[in-house]
């Protein structure tokens, strides 16, 4: 009797299915990493919004103008300020503000008919008091997974509108990295106003 010796290998059908597994893979690969870095642009943009965002919020919690604390004397709110000419010189109310008490009211000095924008108070921060340009914005770092390694910066600008009684805020974050390309720009609008005054409710 001939014994024979049993050898292992491959059959030719095992061997095309494990060529076309290897090539599936290799072609697959670009296609992840090109997902994952698309990922990794999302969560950058979407922190770039939030950052934006809060720049913003923080930024109109600032006077419209130093003068319209000019009433300071008689009132802690901001007031507003008699750009249009409007303002009624005896009931400090213009046209739209309600006839009651601890409503807005027109500052008590009706002759000012335009901003000061004066800057660098540093009482009462006013919305120009609040511009800059390129602070550093840090998002992630390259220890952490889902985010690039780059600094950001943020700047923050206000113009007036034709309409003098609006002022346009706009947060813009870029990466210089990137030949300053713009990641996000958000923009708001604070208008001259003056803040109401609440009733203190007596029990």
């Amino acid at each position: 009797m001939v014994k024979r010796n049993s050898q292992m290998a491959f059959t030719m059908i095992e061997l095309i299915f494990a060529i076309v597994i290897i090539a599936i893979t290799v072609v697959s690969l670009p296609m992840m990493m090109q997902v994952n870095t698309k990922g990794m642009d999302n969560n950058l943009a979407q922190e770039a919004i939030f950052a934006a965002s809060v720049e913003l919020m923080q930024a109109t919690t600032g006077y419209w103008d130093a003068t319209s604390m000019n009433d300071i004397a008689l009132s802690n709110y901001s007031r507003v300020i008699n750009i249009s000419g409007d303002c009624n010189s005896i009931t400090k109310l213009r046209p739209g503000h309600i006839a009651q008490p601890f409503h807005r009211r027109c500052i008590e000095d009706t002759t000012i008919t335009s901003p000061s924008n004066i800057t660098g108070n540093s009482l009462y921060k006013t919305l120009n008091d609040l511009e800059h340009t390129s602070q550093k914005l840090y998002i992630g770092n390259a220890s952490r997974s889902g985010y690039k390694n780059t600094n950001l910066t943020i700047s923050l600008s206000v113009s007036v509108d034709a309409d003098t009684n609006i002022k346009i805020l706009t947060a813009t974050v870029k990466d210089p990295t990137d030949n300053n390309k713009i990641v996000t720009k958000l923009s708001t609008q604070s208008a001259n106003v003056g803040e109401p005054q609440y009733y203190k409710r007596m029990f």
